[in-house]
């Protein structure tokens, strides 16, 4: 008796470039495919079909996605890699025109078809010509749940709406990622309960403007209302929420998370400039004024309140005098932490056809000046950690027991650690420890029995 020849399974690779919003796209995608007759394989050099989610909000991410695209492209030509599919931000940005100026992809896919990735690979497989799945804008609000998750299984992102309504001058996420729409309130809870039952006990609420959640729907106090909720969910230990609006932030949310037993001390509040005219050139409502009031607000309510935000320099028209006032205020707020990008005129922005563009020279000189001023400062407030108790939460952990942690005051992937030699305790352990020294940005510290 002949025994009938087995079908060979499509294998399926997968790479998940950008931010945590990307995340989450990627782990609905990789569930999508896991719930199909084909397999997933962690060698994405070697697979029948590669997925490459992208970001593209910045020229650095679509660097990053385009070397992606063109080093898949090359396993290609080998004969290692048989078809290539572009999702996400890219080719919502770019279009069809991604498939003109990129050799090598097979498929791409906009943010709306995210769902319907599976099928696509199908049709992909079976195509000879490219395969375009997109909608213009993305106006939908997605179903995060069922998420194959790429984080470790004790912490994850929980999406609270989609797309943005703010116009920042420089900034493209609104023309790709629609406009701002609020995730339903009881779609969330489901959710938060969903990835905490799968082990989170940490949960990072995302969003590009967290604090208007709500707001669109005519919902006086969602986010506090949400979050109320969210602290109810039994075995979820800390909430963390990112992306903070500053105007967003009101008396009501600081006695909120001042209060709570598990919103994190933890403001991440993107700022981009502190010059009131750079502020305006912006289209930022902020100024500096309001700014300056807010973190000391939080820092009176909230003492152990750790600080986040986000500068661009290098915009137009920024003068040296401008340049050093926001130095000046970098000094005098002593952020946590501090991320810093040169501005890139982004095509399609008003910022970009605005007068005075500063040389790339000039751009490259002053982050680096911020940033040696922000080391300073990060260098100065881990000297004082020194000496005190924390309770991290343990991500990782090699096999000579040194491990890598997190107190409350490090979000994942974009703080600073804590390093924990001769640790016994398991990923997803909350442990109390010691801080005997630092190293650059991270703390050493030492486990409590």
């Amino acid at each position: 008796m002949t025994r009938k020849k087995r079908k060979k399974q499509v294998t399926v690779g997968f790479v998940a470039l950008g931010c945590p919003k990307n995340i989450v796209d990627s782990e609905r995608m990789l569930a999508e495919i896991a719930q199909t007759d084909m397999l997933i394989t962690a060698d994405s050099d070697n697979a029948d079909v590669l997925v490459i989610n992208t970001c593209a909000f910045i020229e650095p991410a679509k660097a990053e996605a385009l070397d992606a695209i063109k080093h898949a492209a090359e396993q290609k030509r080998k004969g290692k890699i048989k078809k290539i599919i572009v999702a996400g931000c890219l080719p919502q940005r770019q279009g069809t025109e991604l498939l003109n100026e990129t050799a090598g992809i097979d498929a791409i896919v906009g943010l709306e078809q995210r769902d319907n990735i599976a099928r696509i690979i199908k049709k992909t497989l079976a195509a000879d010509e490219p395969v375009a799945a997109l909608t213009a804008t993305s106006k939908i609000i997605h179903d995060d749940r069922t998420r194959l998750r790429i984080t470790p299984a004790h912490y994850a992102y929980l999406r609270i709406s989609e797309g943005c309504n703010r116009t920042c001058s420089f900034c493209t996420i609104p023309s790709i990622r629609g406009p701002f729409r609020s995730k339903p309130h009881d779609l969330i809870i489901s959710e938060a309960k969903e990835l905490v039952a799968s082990g989170a006990i940490e949960l990072n609420i995302i969003a590009q403007d967290t604090t208007s959640y709500g707001r669109d729907l005519k919902i006086k106090n969602a986010l506090v209302t949400l979050l109320n909720e969210l602290e109810s969910i039994t075995d979820l230990k800390w909430l963390r929420l990112l992306y903070l609006y500053p105007t967003g932030i009101d008396d009501r949310l600081i006695e909120t998370i001042a209060k709570s037993e598990k919103i994190v001390h933890y403001f991440d509040i993107p700022i981009q400039h502190i010059n009131d005219s750079i502020l305006k050139a912006m289209n930022r409502p902020d100024k500096k004024l309001q700014i300056t009031a807010l973190l000391e607000k939080l820092r009176s309510r909230i003492p152990d309140s750790v600080l986040r935000t986000t500068i661009i320099v290098g915009f137009p028209g920024e003068t040296e005098d401008q340049f050093e006032e926001l130095l000046e205020f970098i000094t005098w707020a002593k952020f946590d932490h501090l991320g810093c990008f040169t501005f890139y005129p982004e095509p399609g922005t008003p910022a970009a056809q605005l007068p005075d563009q500063l040389p790339e020279d000039i751009k490259h000189a002053r982050r680096e000046q911020l940033m040696l001023t922000q080391q300073q400062i990060a260098f100065d407030k881990n000297n004082r950690r020194i000496g005190s108790d924390l309770t991290c939460l343990l991500d990782y952990i090699d096999n000579k027991h040194t491990a890598t942690a997190r107190f409350y005051g490090q979000a994942p992937d974009i703080d600073s650690l804590c390093i924990i030699e001769n640790s016994r305790r398991l990923p997803g352990s909350l442990l109390n420890a010691k801080v005997t020294a630092t190293k650059g940005y991270d703390l050493i510290c030492k486990q409590k029995t």
